[in-house]
């Protein structure tokens, strides 16, 4: 249902004037009247982090359950951000933050709450909120429209806040003006939620194990006939997943790297992670047909074994496999056969660089695979290509063939997050919420996905 009330006004031919007051300060209620007030502790047009601080008072004469109020701060460009809650007096753990695409190559941070109330005439007093990209680089925040170089709390019209689904504060701008969630799309977990920040000491570090994480030494495929599967190239700086695989030419002296999931216990539901794709190595010269992956798999008993299941994120940033140049795959396998190679798979590919941070999610759920790249829907599987058995989560990183390189060449391939939601179909945009949400609690790591 619209709630857009320049649409409603317009419809009741109400004087232009009208319509702009209303669009400024149009409370949901008379009862329920909200302000919002707002300062930057950067003020900066060009920045590392932009950091609004947010005051919302309750002017009205009735408790708002915070649960029910949305802010929208809006912002120009496209890049992928991280939210974080340095502090806050309603604390950091019931304040939300997720990004959502808008038209024109804007989007805005949607900021809510999972509990608390607000009395009459009471505030939340700071809410000292920040965000950044997800590749650390500075960023241009002079543009956006709900910046601004304040430093002592100002009303802000500039920024919205919606009670209910309604408007309550502000001016909004740019597209998708309704605030309410789809309703296919529950807050809840699923029957089971898996998250992982990679807070690791390193690849001895014995959280891995207790946590379900295997890091690969044994031999064998894909990969480099002879090649070994190295934990110590297995690295967890800053909470990132590192994988730094690399080759001198020659079998022996290939290093490939792998973390998996020690169980089988994942089907149906939506698997994300953040990963860092690159299309040049770290040292040595380029060149190698790398591919840079996350996926789901089952073990193949046998050739053509029907119950197979393989769901792929494939990165070729040199090609391979008769591609002469970057290739991002995602591939649903039903079964394969070894010897003689037979392949019974369906593919979707797009042939350009995807070097950089990217969110990945595949939703498993109603007879259909869907792959999403940044909250793009990439490719939409099904029928035969549906997985029938559980699988293992895994992220590797491994060579097709060897280019005889003079030198020893070091490519990488980072992940920032797993997460993953049993029998739930969840959107990409609410994806990230989850995840800001659990790290804005601490929550470094939580498994309550249920045996198989």
């Amino acid at each position: 249902m619209s709630r857009n009330f320049g649409k409603i006004l317009v419809s009741l031919a109400l004087p232009a004037i009208l319509i702009a007051v209303t669009l400024i300060a149009a409370p949901a209620s008379a009862a329920q009247a909200v302000r919002l007030q707002y300062r930057t502790s950067a003020p900066g047009a060009t920045t590392a982090q932009a950091e609004p601080w947010l005051r919302l008072f309750n002017d009205g004469t009735t408790t708002i359950p915070l649960n029910q109020v949305k802010i929208r701060y809006y912002l120009t460009g496209t890049e992928t951000y991280r939210f974080a809650c340095s502090w806050a007096v309603v604390g950091c753990s019931t304040i939300t933050g997720r990004f959502a695409p808008q038209e024109g190559g804007k989007q805005y941070l949607e900021v809510g709450f999972t509990s608390g109330s607000l009395s009459p005439g009471q505030n939340t007093n700071d809410m000292q909120l920040r965000f950044y990209r997800a590749d650390w680089q500075t960023f241009t925040q002079g543009d956006d429209y709900s910046y601004g170089a304040n430093t002592a709390y100002t009303n802000w019209d500039k920024t919205a806040v919606y009670v209910n689904g309604q408007l309550a504060w502000g001016n909004p701008t740019g597209t998708d003006p309704d605030p309410d969630p789809d309703p296919t799309d529950p807050p809840g977990g699923g029957t089971g939620e898996l998250f992982d920040d990679f807070t690791y000491s390193g690849p001895n570090d014995p959280l891995l194990a207790q946590r379900g994480w295997t890091v690969r030494s044994s031999s064998g495929g894909p990969g480099v006939p002879g090649a070994t599967w190295s934990p110590n190239a297995v690295s967890f700086p800053g909470g990132l997943l590192t994988l730094d695989s690399s080759t001198n030419g020659t079998a022996a002296g290939t290093v490939q790297t792998e973390l998996s999931t020690a169980s089988r216990k994942f089907r149906e539901g939506t698997y994300a992670a953040r990963v860092r794709f690159s299309d040049a190595p770290t040292s040595g010269p380029d060149g190698e047909h790398v591919v840079q992956t996350f996926f789901t798999i089952t073990p193949l008993r046998y050739n053509l074994d029907p119950d197979y299941g393989e769901l792929d994120f494939e990165y070729l940033p040199n090609g391979g496999w008769g591609e002469p140049s970057n290739i991002l795959y995602a591939t649903s396998w039903e079964t394969y056969q070894g010897d003689p190679w037979q392949a019974v798979n369906t593919h979707t590919e797009e042939r350009t660089s995807f070097a950089g941070w990217h969110d990945l999610v595949i939703q498993v759920s109603g007879g259909r695979i869907k792959y999403y790249v940044d909250g793009r829907l990439f490719a939409d599987h099904g029928d035969i290509y549906y997985p029938e058995t559980p699988m293992w989560i895994m992220f590797n990183q491994w060579f097709i063939d060897l280019q005889a390189a003079t030198g020893t060449r070091t490519y990488r391939q980072q992940v920032d997050y797993l997460y993953h939601s049993k029998n739930e179909a969840v959107a990409p945009a609410t994806v990230l919420s989850r995840v800001a949400a659990l790290r804005a609690a601490g929550t470094a790591f939580k498994d309550t996905v249920p045996n198989q």
